[in-house]
């Protein structure tokens, strides 16, 4: 069945719902965030008040600022982060709690994890959920990197844990209000997440990008080393290992293109495998879809300045994968180009699994086989992308910019 054609065509002035226009007028944010307004509500929401080092107050301090200071935010979007960064707040106070309780957690080895980088919409959650059919290895769900510590025993039954219940009716929330977000990024509570969800519990990571325009934070980040965060996530990490094993994890997000060296320090034994994509298809994508769901979050919508917002992030991102690729060898790395994963996804997983020592056996080809069967391409439909009409976007000149990484990588270029 081919998948049906997706036109958004309101980028710039979206035509609200009114499921859309009840949600951002029942939005109450503060008139400021602040941080201590952010840990006593978690403190009150818990009953716990350690929060373990305090370091990392000044960082929720700047991003509280950096969302004040984004006044493009709408009561919806200021309060969405506002109420994200109490939940983060919670799950610190949960993790600390715990590891305070059973400190063997800390000494659990990260056996040898499987780790992919890779452009966002380069297909890495994609390849990593295809790997996560592997019930050798352990990958977090999105539900619970929501919440990685339950509330006394959870059920056998995983898809009657209250957190992915929780997590199914606020994300099945959100694509009711923008139905074709499932098309560009599906968030099924039980599709694998991100691992840097675990660093945002650290208040670090570049995620409050996508969400927000936080040049502060930005600044910060890019100026910092991210090592320390990479450490507070693996704790996090051996803490779901010690509640249900395996010990053996596959993981990934962009963000580790730009972060090489930290994620090197903090997994030295991983098998990295680096996803590559034209980077115009991959900026094509993205920034349609953060301007679609900018209708929800600002007052505002303006596509060109969130394509010349992400154009440059995505440089930045690019350039910091190619100064830094080399540090990690042909023994512990390989290189996955877009077109030809997509031409023949098994010989891709036979390379990363000769390269991490992971046997390919009928049970895991089968399992593999099944997710891929239930989650064809473009299952909730294609949308048509178009980045110089919707953008206002010079393509030749784009393409030009990104010349150093087709000069690094052997990219294929894709009409768009």
């Amino acid at each position: 069945m081919s998948a049906s054609p997706i036109r958004i065509d309101d980028l710039a002035r979206p035509r609200l719902s009114p499921l859309l226009e009840e949600m951002i007028a029942r939005a109450a944010p503060p008139e400021r965030l602040a941080a201590q307004a952010v840990l006593d509500a978690a403190s009150a929401a818990t009953g716990l008040s350690d929060f373990g080092d305090r370091e990392f107050v000044a960082r929720l301090d700047l991003w509280c600022a950096s969302v004040d200071a984004d006044t493009g935010l709408n009561p919806w979007g200021r309060a969405s982060l506002f109420n994200d960064f109490i939940r983060l707040a919670i799950n610190r106070l949960k993790v600390e709690d715990m590891i305070r309780r059973q400190p063997e957690i800390l000494d659990i080895e990260i056996e040898r994890p499987i780790i992919i980088a890779g452009l966002p919409r380069s297909g890495t959650t994609h390849l990593v959920n295809i790997l996560s059919a592997d019930p050798r290895l352990n990958s977090m769900p999105l539900w619970e990197s929501m919440q990685p510590v339950p509330e006394g025993t959870p059920p056998a039954d995983r898809s009657q844990d209250p957190r992915f219940l929780q997590t199914r009716q606020f994300w099945g929330a959100f694509e009711e209000a923008l139905p074709h977000m499932r098309a560009m990024h599906e968030m099924a509570p039980d599709h694998t997440h991100e691992e840097i969800e675990l660093q945002k519990i650290d208040f670090a990571s570049y995620e409050l990008e996508w969400l927000s325009r936080p040049h502060a934070w930005r600044e910060y980040y890019l100026t910092h080393d991210q090592t320390p965060h990479y450490a507070y996530g693996k704790k996090v990490l051996q803490l779901l290992t010690w509640l249900r094993g395996p010990r053996r994890w596959v993981l990934k997000s962009p963000q580790h293109m730009e972060q090489l060296g930290p994620l090197k320090a903090v997994f030295p034994d991983a098998t990295l495998v680096i996803t590559h994509r034209d980077p115009l298809a991959v900026i094509q994508s993205a920034v349609t879809m953060i301007a679609y769901g900018d209708r929800l979050r600002r007052r505002d919508t303006d596509p060109p300045a969130t394509a010349r917002y992400w154009i440059d992030r995505i440089e930045t991102l690019l350039r910091r994968c190619v100064r830094d690729r080399a540090s990690w060898g042909p023994e512990r790395s390989l290189d996955v180009y877009f077109d030809r994963y997509m031409a023949d996804q098994d010989a891709t997983l036979d390379r990363i699994a000769a390269l991490a020592g992971l046997e390919r056996t009928p049970e895991a080809r089968a399992a593999i086989d099944a997710y891929v069967a239930s989650h064809p391409r473009a299952m909730h439909g294609k949308v048509v992308y178009d980045l110089a009409g919707d953008f206002d976007v010079d393509i030749a000149a784009l393409r030009e910019r990104f010349a150093f990484y087709f000069d690094a990588f052997p990219v294929a270029e894709e009409k768009l």
